[in-house]
């Protein structure tokens, strides 16, 4: 993750001889930073342009508003899961692989919780992009089952269910939804051997 850097005073130019010219890879970049330091909720267009040193209209080159700016930390959010997912994958199949997407997925809303959280804060539902990226999840996921010989139809409903399940756990954990004092790490594993026992209960003979 970037520091955030001291504010300056506003102005309303798009360019800085250190930073250079701002574009909206910035601007979301800039968003992630506070929203994985601070917490999705502290993202705002004021607060954004104020880390840029630009003045709240010049953001408006680059983001359709509050909502523009939101959707795009949720993308950004999935394509940075897509990638660890990918990684935590590569050699490794079967029970192995569940585990480590497990895993990764677990560590990445450690590391990156605001970028994360806002996957949840944009409907995804008719917006091509959006579900396109939310396909991709799903694909990394359903290509690491291939050690289950699973048929295709449930290959799909096994990595949904999975999506389901990490999702759901990161969520309560990111929250403390875990309130009773036992170890959390020792549940996950028990979360995983229970998905690994239920998906071989679909395997192909």
């Amino acid at each position: 993750m970037i520091p955030l850097t001291a504010s300056q005073p506003a102005i309303s130019d798009d360019t800085d001889e250190n930073r250079g010219p701002i574009d909206k890879a910035l601007v979301v970049k800039t968003a992630a930073v506070i929203a994985d330091n601070e917490g999705i909720d502290e993202v705002t267009l004021t607060r954004v342009a104020k880390e840029l040193d630009i003045s709240q209209p010049a953001l408006y080159r680059h983001v359709d508003g509050y909502d523009d700016l939101i959707r795009s930390l949720g993308l950004e959010g999935r394509q940075v899961l897509v990638e660890a997912l990918t990684s935590a994958a590569v050699g490794v199949a079967g029970d192995d692989a569940v585990r480590a997407m497990g895993h990764a997925w677990r560590q990445l809303v450690i590391e990156r919780p605001g970028v994360y959280a806002a996957t949840d804060r944009y409907p995804c539902a008719g917006d091509e992009e959006l579900e396109a990226a939310v396909d991709d999840v799903i694909d990394v996921l359903g290509l690491a089952l291939a050690g289950f010989n699973l048929d295709s139809t449930d290959q799909v409903h096994v990595a949904r269910t999975l999506r389901s399940a990490f999702h759901g756990f990161a969520n309560l954990e990111a929250g403390d939804g875990h309130p009773r004092p036992h170890d959390l790490d020792d549940t996950f594993e028990h979360l995983l051997d229970l998905l690994i026992a239920g998906i071989r209960t679909h395997s192909v003979d």
